[in-house]
């Protein structure tokens, strides 16, 4: 749907300071489209360096109207709040945006192209709802094991702490020296960005492992490394989306990623986060046991420390790298080589 031409408006109310704003950073961090406003009225006029650490001039404005001035031909819905629904505050920000002819990428469960609130008003104006389920799928079969190609699946200690980013940077660090690397999207940010994938929270889960199965099969003989974009957590008692998975792409290896210092899963603090060896431990376990116990490691660890000044940052790095004798970085803090050779190597 999206085009090299297209220029987009994001909506990201509250997403720029709040916790359900990573598919908007994360297009704003990675796409190659031309974004011309930010539509977030708790941060109007203040700069994205600040707030998130991405060095692009891009106003913030309060509202899709004020976003219009710039004119942008898509508004994306940079916001995925928890179930993926879309509240009733945006709706009418998004009329706004379908009556003055914009198309609307939405990445949320709540399908818009159907909706008569969102009436299409111009020939060449569409809506593109990105989590829908693909054709064709059938049960996971453990295919991918026989692939030649390295198969790196992100994990983490939790839901939204840096998998697809830990992914990205890899891949294009891979890219830059020269081997056949590809990055496979399971979740609408990377869709949205581009990449060829599936949103896995729309698959049926009877079909997810083998969603999973097809996509890396389609392109594990004639790529060197496969990026399978992590979702969800075995630490979280929501999440559903790991074992298909592990048991899909059967991994070859793991990259763990954490948030330094979280203790326990967000919004629910009754479910402690295991110390990072512990954490280590279970998901090989279950890489292995999902792959027939072929043997799965994990490789490293990628700390999340934005919220960290520098020195601190460092030194939780330090310390993840002493407690699990496994490298360590921030991979878009500091680059993502010192993961890339050890999978390499």
């Amino acid at each position: 749907m999206l085009q090299p031409h297209h220029r987009l408006a994001i909506l990201l109310h509250d997403g720029l300071t709040g916790a359900g704003g990573k598919t908007g950073i994360s297009l704003l961090r990675y796409s190659e489209l031309p974004i011309v406003a930010v539509i977030d009225q708790s941060s109007v006029g203040q700069s994205l360096a600040d707030l998130v650490g991405i060095g692009r001039d891009i106003p913030i404005v309060a509202s899709v109207a004020d976003a219009l001035a710039f004119q942008p031909d898509v508004l994306a819905i940079g916001i995925a709040p928890s179930g993926g629904a879309l509240p009733d505050p945006w709706k009418q920000e998004i009329q706004t945006a379908v009556a003055a002819g914009l198309s609307v990428v939405n990445g949320l469960h709540t399908p818009m192209a159907s909706d008569p609130l969102f009436k299409i008003v111009k020939a060449d104006q569409w809506i593109w709802d990105v989590r829908r389920e693909p054709a064709g799928l059938t049960i996971g079969q453990g295919r991918a094991r026989s692939l030649p190609c390295r198969r790196v699946l992100a994990v983490g200690t939790d839901m939204s702490v840096g998998k697809m980013s830990t992914c990205l940077e890899l891949h294009r660090v891979c890219r830059e020296r020269g081997l056949r690397s590809r990055f496979l999207a399971t979740g609408q940010t990377g869709l949205m960005l581009g990449e060829d994938g599936i949103p896995l929270d729309a698959v049926r889960i009877d079909f997810a492992a083998g969603a999973v199965e097809q996509l890396v099969i389609k392109y594990g003989q004639d790529h060197d490394i496969l990026f399978v974009e992590g979702q969800g957590s075995l630490m979280h008692p929501g999440s559903t989306a790991t074992l298909p998975l592990i048991r899909g792409s059967q991994p070859t290896h793991l990259v763990l990623v954490h948030r330094a210092g979280q203790a326990h899963i967000r919004d629910l603090p009754d479910f402690p986060i295991p110390p990072l060896p512990e954490a280590i431990r279970v998901y090989e376990t279950v890489a292995g046991a999902g792959g027939a116990f072929a043997p799965v490691k994990v490789a490293a660890i990628a700390l999340n420390t934005f919220h960290l000044p520098e020195a601190a940052a460092k030194a939780a790095i330090e310390q993840a790298h002493q407690e699990t004798g496994l490298p360590c970085t921030d991979v878009i803090r500091f680059g993502a080589e010192a993961i890339a050779d050890v999978l390499i190597q």
